[in-house]
This record gives structure tokens, C-alpha cells and sequence, in this order.
């Protein structure tokens, strides 16, 4: 048996595979078994108008989008705070919970920072 890698983002030691990655069940971190011995390749997210997003940042609805099972929308203008970078379904790539909505993913390309 063969020991696996440290958690690059939280460094511990109690990592485990699931499928093609590795996982850090302490702080949730995912990445690649394959990846490159300098690390793994982070990809950069950008909003709407090209901004950089980070884990924590606070982001503004920049159209009214619909919600499965929900008779009203996301309005335009509506500011999700603490967002969280993950790769999601499709091509949503930010994890937040909405006021009224809850936990939901968005894409990057409907939002803009603050």
C-alpha cells in the first residue's frame, strides 16, 4: 500500500482517494491523484468582467435568474456573501447560500464582484 500525499491546502496527513481524486475529509479540499509533484494545476475563476474571484468574496447578481421549484427568481442586484469556489455541475462553479433561497451553485459568468 502505497502512502497517500498530505492535503495541499490544510497539509493533513488523513487524505483519501475517491475515484480520480484525492480528498482532505478535514477541511473538504479535492484534487487530482494525477497531478504534477510541483502540485496541482489551480485553475482561475473570473466573473462577469473578467475579476478574479476568491474563496470568502462577496458578489452581486448581475441578471434575474430562475429557480427550480421556486415561483420568484434571483432578481438582479442581489449580493451573495462568502462564496465558495468549487467544480460543480456543469459549469456552475460557486457554491453560496442565498437569502430565501439557501444553499445553491452558481456561475461565475451570471455574477460580479463587489
Amino acid at each position: 500500500m502505497t502512502a497517500l500525499p498530505p492535503c495541499p491546502s490544510c497539509t493533513s496527513e488523513y487524505t483519501y482517494e475517491m475515484g480520480a481524486l484525492l480528498v482532505c475529509p478535514e477541511c473538504a479540499h479535492e484534487w487530482s491523484a494525477t497531478s504534477d509533484a510541483d502540485g496541482p494545476a489551480e485553475t482561475v475563476i473570473t466573473d462577469s468582467v473578467g475579476n478574479v474571484l476568491a474563496d470568502g468574496d462577496t458578489v452581486t447578481v448581475i441578471k434575474n435568474l430562475k429557480v427550480k421549484g421556486s415561483p420568484t427568481g434571483i432578481k438582479a442586484g442581489t449580493k451573495v456573501r462568502n462564496i465558495r469556489l468549487v467544480d460543480g455541475v456543469g459549469d456552475h462553479d460557486i457554491d453560496c447560500k442565498i437569502d430565501g433561497f439557501g444553499a445553491m451553485q452558481l456561475k461565475s459568468s451570471v455574477v460580479k464582484k463587489v
